[in-house]
């Protein structure tokens, strides 16, 4: 793949596609922002984010945490208390997010015309 006028190897290709899918997907960005103001518990993401389920929103910490993100600190009390905070990493993330989420809401009705556009010549 060609970036401009340099040569991206394959693999290099792959790897960021990789990322940029976890960073990228619906349910990571919604916990990056909610981790953005303060660290929460488990618990608290799962209230804030009503629709996922248990399995998805740990498999999501799971990977935002193995992708250097956020943090995760097990505090021995019973029942365990867990706590999620954003990493350095995921702070500078925020980032590009924070000009993607403006360019959105910026477009948004330009989407949605071209929606209703492509809709209409469908039916």
């Amino acid at each position: 793949m060609r970036l401009g006028n340099v040569d991206i190897p394959r693999e290099t290709c792959q790897l960021v596609g990789n990322i940029l899918g976890h960073v990228g997907d619906k349910w990571s960005v919604l916990i990056i922002v909610l981790l953005r103001e303060r660290s929460m518990r488990y618990s608290e993401l799962e209230r804030q984010i009503e629709t996922v389920s248990k399995k998805m929103l740990t498999s999501t910490l799971r990977n935002l945490e193995r992708d250097g993100f956020i943090s995760r600190t097990v505090t021995a009390s019973i029942p365990p208390r867990v706590d999620y905070k954003l990493t350095d990493l995921g702070r500078e993330v925020m980032e590009p997010l924070d000009v993607l989420a403006r360019w959105a809401l910026t477009n948004s009705q330009r989407i949605v015309l071209a929606r209703s556009h492509y809709d209409a010549l469908r039916d």
